[in-house]
Order: C-alpha cells, then sequence, then structure tokens
C-alpha cells in the first residue's frame, strides 16, 4: 500500500519521502491508556485503525466509538473516528495484522516474580503476528511501544516472530521501537504535541514509515538505534522518579527550618542554563570542586541535625565514590606500573584542585607503588597549593595525602607523560588531549570524559559509562 525510499544517509538524517497516495493503516494490539489514544489519535490523522484486544469490554467500546478509560477528550476522538469509517476493533490480531500494513504492540509489560518484565503479553502477541505475517506478501512494520529493557525488541519478539512467519527482520518485514511520552490525563493533548518522538528502526523503510505517520505532529522526529530508543523509555521515567524524589526530600527539610519549600523550588526551576537543562547530564566522571562535594555533605548533616532521613540527597557521596573507585578499578585491571594523567584540575579550564576525584585514584595508585606523571594545561609546579589545602582540610583526602608530591609527578611536557605511560587516565575534554590519546594506540587508556567521540575506532579507549 504504500512506497518508500529505502537508502538514507547516516545518523538521523533519513532520505526524502517519495510522496505516499494512501496513509498506511494500522493495528493496535492493546487497548489501555497508550493503545486507545493512539487508535483513536492515529485515526483522526486520516489514518485507518484497527484496535486489537482480549477484553470484550474494550473491543465493545472502541467499536462504539466510546473510551474504555476516562480520559480527556478521547471520547470525541473515538465517535469521530468510527464515524467517518476508521476505527474499528476486534480480538483477532493475526487477522488485523493481514488487513494492516502496520501494527504497534502495546501490550502490558508487568513486574515479574524476580523484579524485571514479564514478556509472556508480548511473545503471545509476537506468535499472533508471525501466522498474519505468514499470509501476506506485503511489507510489514511492527512497531513495539512498551516500556522493555533493551535488546527484547530485537533479542525477543523477532525472532519468535521470525520462527512463526519464516520471514526475516528487517528483510522481510520491518521491526521498530517508538517509545511513547503520553502522561495519563493529558495523553491526547501530548499526542498532539509530544515532547519527542523517538523512532528506533531495523530498516530504512520502516523509520520513513514512522516519520511519514508522525509528520503531521512532529515534522523532525529523533531516528536511533532500537536498542537507544528501549533504553530512552526507562531513563526518562527514573528520571522523573528522581526528580519526585529530589523535590519531596527538598520539602522533608525545608519545613523544620521554617523555609517554605513551594518558594524554593519555584526560584529552582526558573534556572534554565543548569538546573533544567541538559548540563550535567552527560555520563562523565565524579563530581568534585569547592561547591558540590561540601554542599552535598552539608546538606546531608543539617538534615541529620533535624533528624529528617534524605536517603537520595545522602546517597549522592556515595554515588560518587562508587565511580571514583571503578575508574581506579579500571587502571588496576590494566596492570600498568606507569601510569600518565591528563588533567588534575576537578574540571577542564582551572587551577582549582580542591575535591578534583582524579586526586584519590592517584592516591590509591601511588599507595600501591604506582609511578604517577600528571600533566594539566593550567597547573604546573607552581602553582600555590597552601589555600587549597586549608579550605578542604576536612574534606579532599586525596589532596590532603598528595600535596607534597603531587609537585614532583607534573610535566609540563604532554609528550613526556604519554610517551612513557603503560596506562593513561583522561580527566580533561580538550584537542590537545583528543589527539594525544588518538596516537596513542600501544597502550590502554582510560577516558572518563568521552574526549573522543565514540566514532573514532581505537579498542583501547575506553570510559567508565561507555
Amino acid at each position: 500500500m504504500f512506497d518508500l525510499d529505502s537508502t538514507t544517509s547516516q545518523g538521523s538524517a533519513l532520505a526524502p519521502l517519495r510522496i505516499i497516495e494512501e496513509k498506511p493503516a494500522i493495528s493496535v494490539v492493546g487497548l489501555g491508556y497508550v493503545g486507545a489514544v493512539s487508535t483513536a489519535c492515529l485515526s483522526s490523522l486520516g489514518h485507518k485503525v484497527i484496535g486489537v484486544d482480549l477484553d470484550a469490554d474494550k473491543i465493545a467500546a472502541i467499536g462504539a466509538g466510546r473510551s474504555p478509560i476516562h480520559e480527556k477528550d478521547l471520547d470525541g476522538l473515538l465517535f469521530d473516528g468510527v464515524a467517518n469509517g476508521l476505527v474499528s476493533a476486534t480480538d483477532d490480531l493475526e487477522q488485523a495484522v493481514i488487513d494492516s500494513d502496520v501494527t504497534f504492540v502495546s501490550v502490558g509489560t508487568p513486574t515479574a516474580a524476580d523484579g524485571g518484565c514479564d514478556h509472556s503479553f508480548i511473545a503471545a502477541a509476537a506468535r499472533s503476528i508471525g501466522r498474519g505475517l505468514k499470509q501476506k506478501s506485503d511489507f510489514h512494520i511492527v512497531v513495539m511501544r512498551c516500556s522493555i529493557p533493551p535488546g527484547v525488541t530485537m533479542g525477543f519478539m523477532a525472532p519468535i516472530i521470525e520462527e512463526v512467519s519464516g520471514l526475516r527482520a528487517g528483510v522481510d518485514f520491518g521491526v521498530c521501537f517508538n517509545p511513547e511520552f503520553l502522561r495519563e490525563g493529558v495523553a491526547v493533548e501530548d499526542f498532539y504535541a509530544p515532547p519527542k518522538t523517538v523512532i528506533g528502526a531495523s530498516d530504512d523503510r520502516s523509520a520513513n514509515t514512522l516519520r511519514r505517520i508522525y509528520e503531521a505532529v512532529d515534522p523532525a522526529p529523533i531516528v536511533t538505534p532500537i536498542e537507544t530508543a528501549e533504553m530512552v523509555k526507562f531513563v526518562d521515567n527514573v528520571w522523573h522518579a528522581t526528580k519526585v524524589c529530589f523535590a519531596n526530600e527538598v520539602g522533608r527539610l525545608c519545613k523544620p527550618l521554617g523555609v517554605d519549600s513551594h518558594d524554593v523550588m519555584d526560584v529552582f526551576v526558573q534556572d534554565t542554563k543548569l538546573n533544567l537543562s541538559p548540563y550535567y547530564l552527560k555520563p562523565g566522571f565524579a563530581y568534585g570542586g569547592s561547591c558540590l562535594p561540601k554542599e552535598v555533605r552539608a546538606v546531608a548533616h543539617i538534615a541529620k541535625e533535624q533528624g529528617v532521613h534524605l536517603p537520595m540527597i545522602e546517597s549522592l557521596d556515595v554515588s560518587n565514590k562508587t565511580h571514583i573507585d571503578a575508574a581506579l578499578e579500571m587502571v588496576r585491571k590494566t596492570g600498568a606500573r606507569k601510569v600518565g594523567v591528563l588533567g588534575l584540575a576537578f574540571k577542564q579550564g582551572t587551577d582549582d584542585l580542591r575535591e578534583s576525584p582524579i586526586l584519590e585514584v592517584i592516591a590509591a595508585l601511588h599507595d600501591e607503588g604506582v609511578k604517577v606523571t600528571i600533566h594539566d594545561t593550567a597547573i604546573t609546579v607552581d602553582t600555590p597549593l597552601a589555600g587549597q589545602l586549608a579550605y578542604v582540610r576536612n574534606g579532599s583526602p586525596g589532596l590532603q595525602k598528595m600535596a607534597h608530591a603531587l609537585p614532583h609527578m607534573l610535566r609540563s611536557d604532554l609528550s613526556e607523560v604519554v610517551d612513557t605511560a603503560q596506562a593513561l587516565i583522561v580527566t580533561h575534554k580538550n584537542d590537545l588531549y583528543a589527539d594525544a590519546i588518538r596516537t596513542a594506540t600501544d597502550v590502554p587508556v582510560i577516558d572518563v570524559v568521552r574526549a573522543v567521540s565514540n566514532d573514532v575506532e581505537h579498542a583501547n579507549i575506553n570510559g567508565i559509562g561507555w
């Protein structure tokens, strides 16, 4: 029913779409919140939509143009869809696949006994989809929308469809993962004005088809590998849960101090440069410096004095130390007895050593008899440390321990550090260090700040989180 270009350029910039004379017909498996809203809204964009569920009441409601759930504006959209001959409902998924071009899978993924996801509903849907595909010759696209761990779409669902249908995923039929970002209560509004549209696809034809479906509500979707799209959904929701816990802990701390927590957070959210922004939200190295470590400890101390338990805020220091330990363990695993460190200050562009996390790594290596040499673009043997030492007397054991030894480890010549090292640690992101580690192909490199992007194919370069 539809004809799409199959060639694309690299990345998410896909080839221009050919004009499609007829909109693809869509089957939606699972008529809960996501499925019911998708059925209604997709039909409002002109698609013929077949809703599929095993619940007779949901089938009857959708078929009559009534919403099976309480959701603003959903009744009207479903009524219009049925009246216009675009919406129908059935319990026969196999036939729905035969009668459509794209199948959206929105079945339940409840928590399993072991705390993971129960995939039984996905398996049942996949078997029916496979039987449907076996009976048709047209290219069909299966779009997973459930919240599932990375790898389930291609490692669990697709193989079942392949086995039952005898077809190959990404060749004979397409597979996509298209996470939903619909908030209950305003789900219809969110469909028409999404915060983002993410399309993970097995092939370009499938990606282009989903782009075409969503172009009326989002002309610039984000196209990614399927596993990235799967993970995005989990990360988004965990982040939202983190925000809820953080705000609630702020409230519990503010109340006994007589501070209005809503006043505080009203000010907090007005900062879109740091507080509500991409800043600090890329995996890298541990936090350090004169502010974050000190003030995390101070807030935990204030809470303790007030008899308030703030497990999330109190655990920040634990998490940060775990990250430092992970970097140290990566160095140890290299077996290197001569280690070069590129970047000593707590961040690029400063000579501030206060609570720099790499100091803890250096101190541990030094205790183990490893020879460490260091280069920093802003720190020399003449950089004064007395003031910094006084400031962190109770907060930076690494700096206290290494203060007298650091001048003997520093090198002004970068090549002297790189050429003599059996392993390198990179803690600052700049062109000088990026060029250095690109050429250091014969030694392991622990790049904790992603000084070089992942398009550089050097197996010797690894980070903590990539």
